[in-house]
């Protein structure tokens, strides 16, 4: 949610970030419209409470006819005090709904636009040239039923389309890959959780997902519960209500979970294979941190996301997502995108964003700030500020198609990446069967 004192005091950068987005700018004017609404309905209220408390006063002194003239006035101010308690309430619940619709302020100097106005800021690695090595590249679901490591049919016929099982090596090469994303977490100071998959409507509402009108998201109604598609949902919810302590740095958790989502808008696009599927594995990076680390913070999560891609031995790019292409929580927002070598594109593998403090202020997630001393040497108990939280994702399902595709033999085997072989039991090559 949006601190509405940050809005008053700059509605320009917050229209500019509309327009960046492409969104409803006027969405500004009505908060402050509402705001305005609700101090002078604030102030009346406090006037007239003010006059009824000295007008009680005299009421209690009158006798006779004037007692009964000024109790009639009595229950007029009564009435006024009402009205105006109950305009400045109306007025907040509207400030409250347009807040919570009102997606994050984006941090200055990144791309406006929508989704093909990315810009990217670097390549790394060279695309593998297989003509050059005498074959055709396979895609990854070719492969994987040559090894015998993807089932699509069986995955339909269980749990219907976009469903699939992974099956020996490949089963392995995604914990392995998983865990070798824990392994480089948990080096760099993250807390290792396994997380819950449903989550309760304030929780994914908490983190900035309209559980009302997003199609992506699978409900399960009779509970009242909504299954993640990202243990971001999760964690974030981890310390709600709560003042957390980041005196000794940032607060990191990498989160382990299954992800669900409905692709409700891909009918038609990436139905071959587990690019685009209804349920993945997911390794997600969430980190708590003070509103001034929270950017160096974003760039530390993308260089871990960076070096996972380079021990998978891929070729990528990283590009800084426009505006219009944010989540609604996200202020900004990195993707890291592989080569996929049947597609002659890149894909999106990764993202971190940074969501500043509009998860937090909606989760009522805060830090305690540290004591301070007044000019006369007094002791003064710290306060409480926002935080910042910024998710990245290390490795998923998804990242599967590249390495299968990239490190592909002539024969249809393919190499296992180094990195991942202690993973592996120090397999090498996933054989063709």
């Amino acid at each position: 949610m949006i601190d509405i004192n940050m809005l008053r005091e700059n509605p320009e950068k917050f229209r500019a970030s509309q327009a960046a987005r492409g969104a409803d700018e006027s969405v500004v004017d009505r908060v402050l419209e509402a705001d305005s609404a609700r101090r002078s309905a604030i102030t009346e209220y406090e006037t007239l409470r003010a006059e009824q408390k000295s007008f009680g006063k005299k009421v209690a002194q009158a006798q006779g006819e004037q007692k009964q003239q000024m109790l009639a006035e009595v229950k007029d101010l009564a009435d006024r005090v009402k009205d105006a308690d109950s305009r400045a309430d109306a007025a907040q619940a509207t400030i409250d709904d347009l807040l919570k619709a009102l997606p994050n302020l984006i941090i200055d100097g990144i791309p406006a636009g929508g989704e093909d106005d990315f810009t990217v800021l670097k390549h790394v690695g060279q695309p593998r040239d297989f003509a050059a090595e005498g074959f055709e590249a396979r895609d990854h679901l070719e492969i994987g039923e040559l090894v015998d490591g993807l089932d699509m049919a069986r995955g339909a016929k269980v749990g219907g389309s976009r469903f699939y099982f992974l099956k020996r090596d490949i089963a392995r090469l995604e914990t392995a890959l998983l865990r070798m994303g824990q392994d480089l977490a948990m080096d760099n100071d993250f807390i290792a959780l396994t997380t819950p998959t449903l989550v309760r409507p304030e929780i994914m509402a908490g983190t900035g997902f309209d559980v009302e009108h997003d199609d992506e998201i699978y409900r399960l109604e009779k509970d009242d519960l909504y299954l993640v598609g990202t243990s971001e949902v999760a964690i974030a919810g981890y310390h709600a209500d709560e003042i957390i302590d980041l005196s000794d740095g940032p607060l990191r958790y990498a989160g382990w979970s299954t992800c669900y989502r409905r692709e409700a808008g891909s009918a038609g696009k990436d139905t071959r294979g587990i690019i685009r599927v209804h349920q993945f594995n997911k390794l997600e990076m969430f980190v708590y941190c003070t509103q001034d680390q929270a950017e160096a913070e974003h760039a530390r999560l993308l260089e871990w996301e960076e070096q996972m891609l380079q021990a998978c031995g891929l070729s990528y790019r990283v590009i800084d997502t426009a505006a219009g292409d944010l989540g609604t929580s996200a202020a900004r927002k990195f993707d890291c995108e592989a080569w996929i070598p049947t597609q002659g594109r890149y894909r999106e593998l990764s993202s971190t964003s940074n969501c500043t403090t509009y998860q937090a202020r909606r989760l009522n997630i805060r830090e305690r700030l540290a004591d301070t001393t007044t000019a006369d040497g007094k002791a003064k108990k710290g306060g409480t500020q926002t935080v910042a939280t910024l998710n990245g994702t290390l490795a998923t399902t998804r990242w599967l198609v590249a390495i299968l595709e990239t490190h592909q033999q002539a024969d249809g085997s393919v190499v296992i990446p180094e990195p991942l072989r202690p993973y592996m039991r120090g397999q090498e090559v996933i054989q063709v069967r």
